[in-house]
């Protein structure tokens, strides 16, 4: 496994600082999003001089994207903003290649349109699943013409909100271009917890031989997703790991969701989660 960390936890004038805090912490690898580098998360495009600088930035540092950010909501209301997503999921994808990013992430959406990561009683629709099923279907041509994977990742609040929905659209989609990013806390709801062991197990099987990337992140006692750091929640992490090891995981394992004070802590607290799991 590969520790690293998103890029975004760092908030530093230039993106070579934000890159050095990130090297300070002996980190190899990041979940890169272009607000690093000072455009919108999302952008209509990026010009070669700026890839030019993050390619050559990460290069002498010893560091490597192994995510790259292109998250949208895949089933928002609006045509419009759909059509926009795929359009900046293009200019993402077509330098992925130069940043050497094997994996562009995304975002499987919600009928929400104001909040990306808030559920909406319609994502259980069939019409929201046969949304979902034709965006992606598009995002994997983008795939295709630019030789990257697409990572995406079961999330509660999204139309794809469990491992078995997961399963559902990789049958459904049939590419090798399409992978999971596996994270531990975004499986559960709070009446879940008491089934933490189930409900990781039965992700790993379901989804084991697609997961591509990981990421490590806290939940507290009342299923809230990411309002403690790494560790200091309540997900096993013992257990986490250790079905990470038992699929012979070798990608990156990303911290996201924490404050910068606690992320030397958070590292340590993993790397010796992964040092001791063998």
């Amino acid at each position: 496994m590969q520790l690293g960390i998103h890029v975004n936890t760092f908030r530093r004038p230039t993106l070579e600082e934000t890159l050095d805090a990130v090297a300070e912490l002996d980190l190899k690898c990041v979940h890169f999003n272009f607000l690093a580098a000072g455009l919108p998360s999302m952008p209509e495009r990026i010009e070669e001089a700026l890839c030019e600088r993050i390619a050559d930035a990460l290069e002498s540092r010893g560091i490597a994207i192994a995510t790259l950010s292109a998250t949208f909501n895949m089933i928002h209301p609006s045509v419009d903003v759909r059509r926009a997503g795929l359009r900046r999921l293009d200019a993402v994808a077509s330098v992925a290649p130069r940043l050497g990013a094997p994996i562009v992430s995304l975002c499987t959406g919600t009928r929400d349109p104001d909040d990306l990561w808030r559920a909406h009683p319609d994502n259980d629709t069939p019409e929201a699943w046969d949304e979902l099923v034709g965006m992606m279907a598009e995002a994997l041509e983008i795939a295709e013409r630019y030789d990257v994977a697409l990572g995406v990742e079961p999330e509660v609040s999204n139309v794809i909100d469990s491992a078995v929905k997961a399963r559902r659209l990789l049958d459904a989609m049939e590419s090798p271009r399409l992978k999971i990013i596996i994270d531990g806390a975004n499986l559960f709801r709070a009446d879940d917890l008491p089934r933490m062991h189930e409900v990781l197990g039965e992700a790993f099987d379901l989804l084991g031989s697609d997961i591509a990337a990981a990421h490590a992140k806290g939940i507290d006692g009342d299923g809230r997703i990411g309002k403690v750091p790494p560790g200091k929640g309540v997900l096993d992490y013992d257990y986490y790991i250790g079905l990470l090891n038992k699929i012979n995981f070798e990608g990156p394992l990303i911290l996201h969701s924490l404050a910068e004070e606690d992320a030397a802590e958070c590292v340590e607290f993993l790397r010796g989660k992964v040092v001791g799991s063998g």
